[in-house]
């Protein structure tokens, strides 16, 4: 490499270092403005509490009128930092079913499960049972690419969900949590179930078949949450960030990003809506190529909400959007 283009490199990479710091004070501070969940019970129905969006929509599919499915992250906040207040964990401790994801996404559960007394509080299903685990950060030979490990966090990757394949799964928890919690009603969820069985079915064979037949498998994304879609798809993906979206990448981080763009002719980095894309926009406009958005279904916008989007309409927007960037 040419003295000259050894240090633009360099100062190209200081540069996105101290806008990913920036990004990240920005973040913290807003995810610090969220509202409240607003946990409200019903008389009348089974109560059941979710801790992010994919586990609400299919609670809340599964439960049909039968069930007062309450999310306890609000549309539009990220939820990995998020946390209940008092007055929350007090109306979960009251709740007929309690739905978590588990793999270490909450990690104020355990303080919550630990304090209910024993044959009290709510039926507790761990959304992520019976799928096998991912590791990120220090795992050997998997989609780690240098990330540096934080002082006691866990390197299994939570986002279980992001995979049709094992949202299956997921969806089959919650129903039999349903069922568990309200037995008078198990033909109903199970009805219910089934239908949503069938959508999420139609949705892996889709993307199975289309992501296949894909010329490229290599994608650059804003966060580490897309393995489970990319081991069940067979894709490989780049991250921004690590398994949180506040893990910071160092400089020469970003620039093994840079080098994966050039080597695999990468045309598109992907953004989430609901964190900060200027990294990733900053990063696509050095490498001279374009964004695109791809949802890792932790939460959605309020527009989302407004519009009627769930899981299935997320997913499908996903696989156009990963067909465009695989061409």
């Amino acid at each position: 490499m040419l003295e000259g283009e050894e240090t633009f490199t360099m100062n190209r990479m200081l540069r996105l270092s101290v806008l990913c710091m920036l990004l990240l004070a920005g973040t913290a501070a807003a995810a610090g403005c969220g509202g409240g969940s607003g946990v409200t019970l019903s008389d009348g129905k089974v109560n059941v509490v979710t801790t992010f969006y994919t586990l609400y929509d299919f609670a809340s599919r599964i439960g049909g009128d039968r069930a007062n499915v309450i999310n306890l992250v609000p549309a539009g906040v990220e939820p990995h930092d998020w946390s209940p207040k008092s007055r929350d964990l007090i109306a979960m401790g009251k709740a007929q079913l309690f739905v978590y994801n588990g793999a270490g996404f909450e990690g104020w559960v355990h303080d919550f499960l630990e304090g209910l007394k024993p044959g009290s509080g709510p039926a507790v299903i761990e959304a992520s049972s019976g799928i096998e685990l991912l590791h990120g950060e220090h795992e050997e030979g998997g989609d780690d690419h240098g990330h540096e490990h934080k002082e006691g966090a866990s390197d299994v990757d939570p986002h279980v969900w992001v995979s049709p394949k094992s949202a299956l799964r997921i969806a089959e928890n919650i129903k039999n949590g349903l069922v568990q919690a309200d037995p008078a009603n198990q033909s109903y969820y199970e009805e219910n179930y089934n239908k949503l069985r069938t959508e999420l079915a139609e949705l892996d064979a889709k993307f199975e078949r289309s992501l296949a037949a894909a010329p490229r498998k290599e994608i650059v994304v804003s966060h580490q949450a897309f393995g489970y879609l990319c081991r069940d798809y067979g894709l490989t993906q780049m991250a921004i960030m690590g398994l949180s979206p506040d893990a910071e990448p160092t400089a020469k981080e970003l620039k093994a990003i840079n080098d994966f763009v050039k080597e695999h002719n990468v045309r598109y980095i992907f953004f989430e809506e609901l964190v900060s894309d200027r990294l990733a926009r900053t990063l696509a406009a050095d490498a001279r190529i374009e964004t695109l958005v791809l949802n890792p279904l932790e939460g959605l916008t309020e527009e989302q909400v407004k519009a009627g989007d769930n899981y299935t309409t997320v997913m499908e927007r996903n696989l156009q959007n990963l067909l465009k960037a695989l061409q």
